[in-house]
Order: C-alpha cells, then sequence, then structure tokens
C-alpha cells in the first residue's frame, strides 16, 4: 500500500470512529470487556506501572485499571472517542489523553511498563509497523497485549504478524467466548515462536514467570 493508501485508511478509520464514539460502549462494550478481562486475569501491574493504551478509543480499559497504576495514557486518532473517554468516572487525575496517530506516537523509546492495544491491529493499515512503534516505546521485557479479531486472522496468521514484529508471544488465549485472539507478549530481543495456550491463566503465569 502506497502512502496516499495508508492515510485514505487511517482517516477512514478515524471518520468512522467519530461517527460512532458516542453509541460505541453500547455496542461493543461486553465484547471488549471480555478481551480486557482476559488480559488481566493474567497479569500482574505494579503500583508504579506506567501504562500505554495504544487505540485507546472510549477508554473502556480506564474502568478496569481504575486505581491499579500511577498513570495511564490514553492513545488515539479519533477525537470524538477521546471525548467520550473525558466522560467516564474512572477518568481521574492519573489519566492522560493524546490525540495522536498510533504508528507515530510522541513519546520517547522504552516509556512504557506495559502496553495494551485491545482491538487496534485489525483498524491499521500497515499492522507490523504499527506493532513495531509500540516496541518502540516499550521497556525491554515490557508486558505487551494485543488482541486480534478473530474473523479478520486466523491464529496463524495473528501469530505471524506479531513475530514480524518482534514480539514474543508467551501466551495466547482463544476461548470460544472471545471474539478476539488476546496475546499477551514479551518485548524481547530475540523472540522464542512458542506460544502457550492458556488454561489456568493465573498458574501458567506464575509457572512463566519464573521461567523468565
Amino acid at each position: 500500500m502506497d502512502t496516499k493508501g495508508l492515510w485514505e485508511k487511517k482517516r477512514r478509520v478515524m471518520r468512522h470512529y467519530d461517527r460512532v464514539a458516542a453509541i460505541y460502549d453500547l455496542q461493543y462494550r461486553e465484547e471488549q470487556d471480555a478481551k480486557i478481562r482476559a488480559a488481566l486475569e493474567s497479569l500482574h501491574l505494579e503500583r508504579d506501572s506506567l501504562i500505554l493504551d495504544a487505540g485507546c478509543g472510549t477508554g473502556i480499559l480506564l474502568d478496569h485499571l481504575r486505581g491499579s497504576t500511577t498513570v495511564i495514557v490514553g492513545v488515539d486518532i479519533s477525537l470524538e472517542a477521546l471525548r467520550q473517554a473525558l466522560k467516564r468516572p474512572s477518568f481521574s487525575d492519573k489519566v492522560n489523553l493524546v490525540r495522536a496517530d498510533v504508528d507515530y506516537m510522541p513519546f520517547p523509546d522504552r516509556t512504557f511498563d506495559n502496553v495494551f492495544a485491545v482491538t487496534l491491529i485489525q483498524n491499521v493499515p500497515n499492522p507490523e509497523a504499527t506493532l513495531k512503534e509500540i516496541r518502540r516505546v516499550s521497556k525491554p521485557d515490557a508486558m505487551i497485549v494485543i488482541t486480534g479479531l478473530k474473523k479478520t486472522y486466523s491464529p496463524e496468521v495473528f501469530l505471524e504478524t506479531l513475530y514480524k514484529a518482534g514480539l514474543e508471544v508467551y501466551a495466547l488465549k482463544d476461548a470460544d467466548r472471545l471474539k478476539g485472539y488476546v496475546a499477551l507478549c514479551l518485548n524481547k530481543e530475540r523472540v522464542t515462536r512458542t506460544p502457550r495456550l492458556v488454561e489456568n491463566p493465573r498458574r501458567a503465569r506464575e509457572s512463566i514467570t519464573s521461567a523468565l
């Protein structure tokens, strides 16, 4: 896809989410909650973590992280979606919202301890480039949550997209109740292509942590 095509897709996505921002939660809240819960049940977030919500949309993740971390930064290209996020009861002085393109985020290298990219990569023109930008702003060994819509990706294509971007997948959640795959990744210099399908997330997380 040429540069003009890339920006045309980004503009279409921006206009779409500007139009649906006011009703987005009514349509997709349950689906998004399920993916976020699937990720959080396997993660331990430190109180002083700096978290990036890449493609934050209307800020559904904020409700799940209320009181759990020091600072959350949400980035989205849709101004109307960010305005909805500002209205959430979970919005606080610990939350910073930034209107920006996730392919060119205005942050230094190695900034964030944890990154969430929920319902993002199917909406960008070059998922590999977007994921590499997420890696750039993530600290080494940062925990990164990526989801991919099942009707867009097969498991094999989803994983290959993550691997090409240099992400190590230590767990992949593919429960029937989820409309998207939930990948728990590490920002590693060398990638091992051996994801784990998690049956008991908490126990698996303990075993994975001890092996790192």
